[in-house]
């Protein structure tokens, strides 16, 4: 018994490992003056991943995140798309791979030197695919937010 109690909140710091949630003001100045060059007088929650700043908004694209370095460099922008918009040669793998498997959500991500990718997020984690729907890699954890 008393293990068990160790063991939940080690799991629950591990699992708030990934992406930990911030105030605006604990954002450098520097990342925050880019966001706001972007999108003037948009309201964003922030989070810190992997060393960099996630700004997660909604526009009349949808919900839209970008990811920044403490140096203020934009390192991607990822919109929500319709599943129905991803590119046929992923769901054709997802149809063959992940057989019964429904998309719960899909994402258009452009990195800094435009170049594009999609996302499908399935119950297992998330399905990243280049431009042409190819498969790229599985980023195992539901509802994993990390785009390396």
């Amino acid at each position: 018994m008393k293990n068990l109690l160790l063991i939940v909140p080690i799991m629950a710091i591990a699992s708030c490992a990934d992406a930990q949630k911030l105030k605006e003001t604990e954002v450098p100045a520097v990342v925050t003056a880019t966001f706001q060059k972007l999108y003037p007088g948009v309201t964003a929650k922030w989070e810190k991943e992997d060393g960099n700043y996630e700004a997660g908004f909604e526009n009349k694209q949808g919900e839209t995140s970008v990811l920044i370095n403490d140096k203020g460099a934009l390192l991607e922008t990822e919109n929500e798309i319709a599943v129905s918009a991803l590119p046929k040669a992923a769901t054709d793998y997802i149809t063959k791979n992940k057989p019964g498997e429904k998309v719960k959500e899909a994402a258009m991500i452009i990195d800094s030197a435009g170049k594009k990718m999609y996302e499908a997020e399935v119950k297992d984690g998330d399905l990243l695919f280049d431009e042409t729907g190819n498969f790229i890699k599985e980023e195992k954890g539901e509802g994993k937010e990390d785009k390396d």
